[in-house]
């Protein structure tokens, strides 16, 4: 009885939080205008659709309880590909938010936190104003980088909208005027836009920043990170270099936390010689970086990625003091450092043939009866198939031998045959010959008695 009153009541559960995501069709194009939505555009074969399920349920559950204006749904775009195509979707599963015209993709972690966040953020407004200095204290607190447009109407203030507008999936925009700063903020001028991340502020400067857009995109980041595949992979959009201690955080050794060391205080101290160009930050374990540059490499260790072209660096010397970084960082800069991998033609062959053997290698390692029935069974057709090619080979070469064996047997029986006969001729012919002698003989006798008489 207590287990179906249990099976009952996740049956209702699951109900209940399933309503709260809406199943969309066809008509979705025509309705979707007057509402926010954020969409999970999937396919039923999907195995990454299928995981993303339950945390979709999950996300839905919580913004309908939290009182959010954002409307979840869910669409198969395998058998509504129309409305998957005319929003851009090309592969599964696809999170689209959904704010009148524009379309934003997400692109962060599928965690239930992360995507929620991302929905309020995206489906507020683009900047959004501070009015007082408890307000600018209290906003400060909760995001580790802030950018806060300073001043009244202007071309900048322009600007910095329509950049928002583009870069609001990945940071908040905030705007204020003067009296809401702290008093330790000085502005040479204003308007300004300004960023406030590692414990300090710095200032937007058209001449020297260039674009308004790569800044911001630039800054959107701490000084110094905890690097993971995906910060790699949001790491591609600004251009950077990334400077990677790679290092077992888990069980770090005397050296691991040295290293890490060294590459925190080179970010923090030398941020005005490299913050243009590079990136620092922390790896927990080899395994991402093996893969990424099909080598191994040791732990701990410093590597410098390329991620625009996948070029790696790794120092020449040992690194035992700042002062050996800071030359090995400016050696990448200026050319000197030995470049490694890349995107060429060799290195895309060896991508491929890496990929397949590390997938062999997982599908052995995680089950190795999958792995023998994938990759055995048609290596064992393969196998029959060869073998029954050369058996035919084979049988019809034996064949060929057979006849040029019976051929040679035929042949040596009529030359027996023929000497036979050559050999019964000349015994017919020897008695003829003794015949005529006797004949001679017996004349010559004759002749001889009548002499005699």
């Amino acid at each position: 009885m207590a287990v179906k009153l249990s099976l009952f009541y996740a049956a209702v559960c699951t109900a209940v939080v399933s309503a709260f995501v809406e199943e969309l069709d066809d008509s979705f194009k025509d309705t979707r205008m007057g509402d926010t939505w954020i969409v999970d555009f999937y396919a039923p074969w999907c195995g990454h659709c299928k995981k993303l399920e339950p945390v979709w349920h999950e996300v839905g559950a919580e913004m309908r309880s939290s009182g959010s204006p954002v409307r979840v749904g869910k669409i198969d775009a395998t058998a509504y590909s129309s409305v998957a195509s005319e929003l851009g979707v090309r592969g599964y599963p696809t999170i689209k938010l959904l704010k009148g015209d524009l379309a934003y993709n997400y692109r962060g972690p599928r965690t239930k936190d992360d995507i929620i966040e991302f929905a309020n953020r995206v489906a507020g407004p683009v900047v959004r104003s501070l009015p007082s200095q408890q307000m600018f204290e209290h906003v400060q607190k909760r995001h580790d980088v802030l950018f806060l447009y300073v001043g009244g109407e202007s071309p900048l203030k322009e600007k910095y909208i329509e950049v928002a507008s583009e870069l609001i999936v990945y940071t908040y925009f905030f705007s204020a005027l003067e009296e809401v700063l702290p008093k330790h903020v000085a502005l040479q001028e204003l308007p300004a836009v300004l960023v406030f991340k590692d414990g300090t502020y710095f200032v937007y400067d058209e001449y020297e920043d260039g674009d308004l857009s790569s800044w911001i995109n630039k800054e959107r980041f701490q000084g110094y990170l905890h690097i993971d595949g995906f910060t790699l992979y949001e790491l591609e959009d600004t251009g950077k270099l990334v400077g990677i201690a790679v290092i077992d955080d888990k069980n770090p050794s005397v050296e691991s936390i040295r290293l890490k060391s060294l590459i925190q205080t080179v970010a923090k101290d030398y941020r005005e010689h490299f913050n243009r160009d590079f990136q620092f930050g922390h790896m927990d374990g080899n395994d991402y970086i093996n893969s990424l540059i099909m080598d191994e490499v040791t732990m701990p260790t410093i590597i410098v990625l390329n991620t625009s072209n996948q070029q790696y660096f790794l120092p020449s010397q040992p690194i035992e003091h700042i002062e050996d970084l800071v030359r090995f960082i400016n050696e990448v800069l200026d050319g000197t450092a030995e470049a490694q991998g890349g995107d060429g033609i060799l290195q895309r062959i060896k991508r491929v043939i890496y990929d397949v053997k590390s997938t062999v290698v997982s599908v052995f390692k995680s089950s190795p009866l999958l792995g023998c029935f994938l990759f055995g069974l048609p290596l064992g057709v393969i196998s029959i198939m060869c073998y029954g090619i050369c058996t035919a080979d084979s049988d019809d070469g034996s064949e060929e031998a057979e006849l040029f064996k019976r051929e040679g047997r035929d042949q040596e029986l009529t030359d027996e045959g023929s000497e036979e006969e050559l050999e019964d001729g000349n015994d017919e012919q020897q008695p003829e010959s003794g015949a005529e002698h006797s004949d001679e003989e017996c004349e010559e006798k004759t002749s001889t008695e009548k002499k005699t008489d």
